[in-house]
């Protein structure tokens, strides 16, 4: 009786072992992706007043800050890429009378606050008649970003008419 007594236990437990031990097992693999960003350049909509000067023969230069301008690289280009950030200008026009040309019109970039690796060069065009190379990023490694105020520098013609001048800045980037 006894052993049958130890039968049953032994039994018993083993059958407690195998309902507490899953009898199978399943995986499931999962995966995600992460594609490449694009490559942006922001730039203020309105810079509002650059300045003034008072009208006189020989002229003079009026210099005032853009506001900030970025420029986004989440691309996850390959290592040693780059990009040109570009800018160009109108002439400065008033409502009537002679306009200021875009050839009169400079940019310098100033302190430029990087993010990531690379190599950033401010080129200050000295004027903005055509597309003209602002600030370029070169030997890339990974995802970056820049970030600048530039200033204009409009030399205003002596003789030139007491108004109110307007230009359009363009920014672009590649």
């Amino acid at each position: 009786m006894r052993t049958s007594r130890l039968f049953v236990a032994a039994v018993v437990g083993m059958l407690s072992l195998s309902i507490a031990m899953p009898a199978l097992a399943d995986t499931t693999t999962a995966s995600v992706t992460v594609t490449g960003g694009t490559l942006t350049i922001s730039a203020p909509p309105d810079a509002g007043s650059l300045g003034s000067i008072a009208n006189s023969v020989s002229g003079g230069t009026i210099s005032g800050t853009l506001g900030e301008v970025q420029v986004n690289d989440a691309r996850s280009a390959a290592a040693g890429s780059g990009w040109v950030a570009s800018v160009i200008s109108t002439a400065f026009t008033p409502s009537s009378g002679p306009t200021i040309a875009a050839s009169f019109v400079g940019y310098t970039a100033g302190t430029i606050t990087k993010v990531g690796t690379a190599t950033y060069t401010a080129n200050d065009p000295a004027n903005l008649t055509g597309v003209s190379a602002a600030v370029t990023a070169t030997g890339i490694t990974g995802d970056n970003s820049a970030t600048w105020t530039p200033t204009i520098n409009v030399a205003v013609p002596g003789g030139t008419i007491a108004t109110t001048y307007n230009a359009t800045i363009t920014h672009s980037v590649v």
